[in-house]
């Protein structure tokens, strides 16, 4: 290779590794070099997110495309975004005019230095962690003496470490600003969980002993972590978090600012680089406040707009220096957070591969991000989750248990079953078994001959399994059946065959059974309702539908659909404004996509305007509510010969205090809704564990 201006660059005199297109990647160390073995590097999040993007998550793709990267390039350094990462690794080889430091050969360092100024190799990716943006290889890299590269300490889990490193200029120029300007309120935006915690305990140690401090996550991140897993993790370091589409910035504000009685931030922290973050920031902190973006993010600039369009006096920080000490404050912040970051990492494994976006970059909530298969329609990661399991399924032809709450959508889930397997064409039979009577619920099943009963039919009467023959037969709310009848429907299940109720003759069924429930069938058959050779006949495959509030972006999507559908149907036209939108997705749905489709229903019916605005879900939302509580004590009577009062107020207390939490998302103003004392209501949030 031929060499213009520095070693190791295959460029024109004065480029620098960072800005060279392509570095010489060969095994042999040079004067002032080492080599390290690479066990992982991790990526920035928008480089890591960007590859992920645009290799639509699929594994092989983006395996494929890092390592075409650095074949071509001689390093790891994704051309769309410019941005890189950092390594750790163990020496290899050091060359003996290397002046870098005290180390040798065997020692497991970490190299600080962006990754996009080290010539590296890598000839194979054994594993992709999408949680932390870290790439587990095989190969090596080589590191300059002028490089920052220290020691790794062994007592820290290197995955939470590498990301507290990647931030550890901002973090020590931000502690030193903290510690001199004394803010009384900080707000920290965005959705990387362990950066949050980062800044928050920053915040906290050098800080007021007084100070507040909020945070704004991206509303995507409902999908993995709910309010109660957050304040566990962050309760003793973050005052109040608020889940917000950012998106939608001035709405964002808005309500932030009528939550914290329109109390502006003497600072603000920006992790995010999505669109709407940096308006957001930018909205929320007083005149002469400090603003700092964490990592230089590339909302830098749109934020100074942002401020200078509201007219405000910010001193401003891009941040990403190095010092000297940076590495050892990091290190004991990682230290000192050693238990909250494991149970992040509790809370990152049940994370779908598609949130992968530590440091993000978000989908846009547009109906071109709506998804459909055949008449189903969803938004939501998690909802495409399941209905990539469901197709796959659909084409072995087995027994399937569909559970989830009432509402969800488990006959949806039928359908696409039914038409995505063998069996399509054939006919579908559809069976509520909570409606059948219990003395004719064999005839029901297996039909009968003519003259078998007082009031049978003359000509006889199929059954559900001849009806079904060669095709499905759901079984909904199975769990009904009594107990008599499992058995007799166990048997046809292992014999293929039955008996008309008074016939003789044998029949012969060739039916795929798929039965769904609201309550565990598992549960069930512990409470010795339901038996256990029929569970596991049935189980071949278990499908689970998730209830809506675990799929925050279908709200949307559904809502729309179905006001759309409404529109067609009554001729005109209605849509929901974004804060009507936004309440919509606020709320926790009990009745699942079943309540969500009757809501739109009635508020296209009732509300006058072409537009249904916040207040108009606002109102009616607060009367769904009453009239759950309602129904829950009417169905208490119902069910009971003799009531406990006192359980009854309870459990009517305990939704009246969740629903409250829930409207207002702080204890204070929740206690002002019910018009009770703060501290009453604390203690009672306690008691009920919510």
């Amino acid at each position: 290779m031929k060499y213009f201006g520095m070693k190791r660059v295959a460029e024109p005199l004065g480029t620098i590794p960072p800005t060279a297109w392509r570095l010489d990647n060969s095994k042999t160390v040079n004067p002032g070099e080492m080599r390290v073995a690479i066990e992982v590097i991790k990526l920035e999040g928008d480089n890591f997110s960007q590859i992920c993007s645009d290799c639509e998550y699929n594994e092989s793709r983006i395996k494929e495309r890092i390592l075409t990267i650095i074949s071509k390039r001689g390093k790891l350094q994704n051309p769309y975004t410019e941005s890189s990462g950092i390594l750790a690794g163990v020496i290899e080889e050091i060359h003996p005019d290397f002046e870098g430091g005290d180390f040798k050969t065997g020692d497991r360092v970490i190299s600080l230095a962006s990754i996009a100024g080290f010539p590296m190799f890598i000839d194979k990716i054994t594993k992709i962690d999408y949680n932390y943006g870290e790439i587990w290889c095989s190969g090596y890299a080589i590191i300059f003496e002028t490089s920052q590269i220290e020691k790794r300490p062994e007592d820290i889990d290197i995955k939470p470490l590498l990301c507290a490193l990647d931030e550890e200029g901002s973090l020590i120029d931000i502690k030193d600003i903290i510690s001199d300007e004394k803010p009384k309120n900080i707000a920290i935006v965005g959705s990387n969980l362990i950066d949050t915690l980062l800044y928050a305990q920053l915040s906290r140690n050098y800080g007021e002993s007084d100070i507040r401090i909020i945070s704004v996550i991206d509303v995507d991140s409902l999908t993995y972590i709910n309010k109660k897993e957050f304040e566990k993790t962050f309760g003793h370091l973050i005052d109040e978090v608020y889940f917000a589409d950012m998106s939608r910035p001035v709405n964002v504000y808005e309500h932030i600012s009528r939550e914290e009685r329109k109390q502006e931030m003497d600072a603000v922290i920006n992790l995010e680089d999505i669109k709407g973050a940096e308006t957001i920031s930018a909205l929320l902190i007083r005149n002469k406040g400090f603003l700092f973006h964490a990592g230089v993010r590339k909302n830098y600039f749109q934020s100074l707009l942002a401020i200078d369009c509201l007219g405000k006096e910010v001193t401003s920080y891009a941040l990403d220096g190095y010092a000297e000490e940076a590495y050892g404050f990091a290190l004991n912040l990682t230290r000192q957070l050693a238990k909250n970051l494991r149970e992040i990492d509790t809370i990152l494994s049940h994370r779908p591969k598609k949130a992968v976006a530590i440091s993000g970059m978000k989908r846009k909530k547009s109906e071109k991000d709506t998804n459909r298969v055949e008449d189903f329609v969803y938004m939501d990661p998690v909802t495409g989750d399941l209905v990539d399991t469901v197709i796959n399924v659909a084409k072995y032809d087995c027994n399937v248990i569909i559970q989830g709450e009432t509402g969800v959508g488990k006959e949806k889930i039928l359908d696409l079953l039914h038409r995505n397997s063998p069996r399509r064409g054939q006919p579908c039979v559809k069976i509520n078994c909570a409606t059948i009577q219990e003395n004719l619920a064999e005839s029901e099943f297996f039909g009968y001959e003519k003259g078998s009963f007082t009031g049978a039919q003359a000509t006889g009467k199929e059954g559900y399994f001849e009806m079904a023959n060669n095709g499905t037969l759901f079984l909904d709310e199975i769990g009904s059946l009594p107990l008599a009848m499992q058995s007799k429907l166990l048997r046809v299940l292992q014999e293929n065959s039955y008996y008309r109720v008074g016939g003789t003759e044998q029949k012969n069924v060739n039916v795929r059974v798929i039965c769904a429930n609201n309550v565990s069938l598992k549960k069930l058959v512990e409470e010795g309702k339901f038996r256990e050779d029929l569970y596991y006949r049935l189980n071949i495959c278990l499908i689970e539908v998730p209830p809506l509030r675990q799929r925050k972006e279908d709200i949307i999507c559904l809502a729309e659909h179905f006001i759309k559908h409404y529109s067609n149907k009554y001729g005109a036209e209605k849509s929901f404004t974004a804060d009507a939108l936004q309440r919509l997705c606020d709320y926790h749905w009990p009745g699942n996509v079943r309540e969500l489709e009757n809501t739109v229903h009635r508020l296209y019916i009732s509300d006058k305007s072409n537009f249904i605005d916040e207040y108009a879900v606002d109102d009616f939302l607060n009367d769904n509510f009453y009239d759950d509580v309602m129904v829950d004590i009417k169905k208490e009577f119902k069910q009971n010969d003799s009531l406990d009062f006192n359980k009854i107020m309870e459990d009517q207390e305990k939704k009246l205090i969740a629903y409250a939490l829930k409207k207002e998302k702080t204890t204070r103003r929740a206690a002002e809704l019910l018009n009770i004392p703060q501290p009453t209501l604390a203690r009672k949030k306690v008691k009920y564990g919510l």
